[in-house]
């Protein structure tokens, strides 16, 4: 008998998480909850109104072809803060890039706090990540998003690859943010340009749009100073930008400047176990 292996497309992950939030009796509650595949999404327990969300792939990372798309609805006077379970590993691809999507829509009065733990890419990796964020008149939003190039300690390092992160942010259907950042091929190369990370291998964007943005300014800059890093706001956002030797040194500055981002509450308590 002879089994036709060739041509067989592998198993790819794919996933889709949807969660959306009303205020309900002064307390964020669930409107809506839905996933599918490797998309999982858990809601520990919280001592105040807000909401904490924590997003799951099942598959344990991606690689070329896998996809993944989340979806946060909240309501008007909600908030909710939304992390993921552990690092996002990116691996090495074969075929194809891997993708994420998120959208997120904030209402009147409501706030966001999208707080992924670091991405991870390994040598050869591939990756598009879309970011997309509509914003009521009175919404807050806070995003942030870290990236390793590999895992120092481990003597990891990316070579080559891709890496394409865009980010899309809109306020009363007027576009008020955007990023667009592509690393491709020479990646070690290219990152080592200084105009680019000056060869560190861990980086990370912060973005806070709100009424706020100038009040933080003054307790951030004070927490970047002496890093590869710096912050600016105008217009009704900050952004923050760093850049660290490793994943350690990123986060002893991450998480203060985040913490101040949240007027002195900690990360979620998934970022510390």
């Amino acid at each position: 008998m002879t089994i036709a292996a060739a041509g067989t497309r592998p198993q790819r992950a794919e996933g889709r998480g949807h969660l959306a939030a009303k205020l309900f009796d002064g307390r964020t509650r669930i409107r809506e909850l839905y996933q599918e595949g490797a998309a999982k999404i858990r809601l520990p327990d919280t001592f105040d109104a807000s909401m904490e969300a924590v997003i799951i792939n099942t598959a344990g990372g991606l690689t070329g072809g896998d996809r993944m798309d989340w979806s946060v609805d909240a309501g008007a006077g909600t908030h909710i803060d939304v992390t993921t379970q552990a690092c996002e590993k990116i691996y090495k691809a074969s075929a194809g890039i891997a993708e994420v999507a998120t959208s997120i829509t904030v209402g009147a009065q409501a706030r966001v706090d999208w707080l992924p733990q670091e991405t991870i890419l390994f040598d050869r990796a591939a990756l598009f990540r879309r970011l997309d964020v509509d914003l009521d008149e009175s919404a807050e939003f806070l995003a942030v998003e870290a990236v390793l190039l590999g895992r120092k300690a481990m003597g990891e390092a990316v070579v080559s690859g891709l890496f394409r992160d865009r980010w899309r942010i809109r306020r009363s259907g007027q576009l008020i943010h955007a990023e667009e950042l592509r690393l491709s091929e020479g990646v070690a190369a290219l990152a080592a340009r200084q105009a680019v990370l000056g060869g560190q291998v861990a980086f990370a964007t912060l973005l806070y749009a709100g009424p706020l943005s100038e009040a933080y300014l003054g307790k951030v800059r004070p927490l970047v100073e002496g890093s590869m890093g710096g912050a600016s706001a105008w217009n009704g956002k900050l952004v923050v930008r760093l850049a660290a030797a490793d994943g350690f040194s990123l986060r002893k500055i991450l998480i203060p400047v985040i913490s101040a981002l949240r007027n002195g509450a900690p990360v979620p308590k998934v970022w510390n176990l």
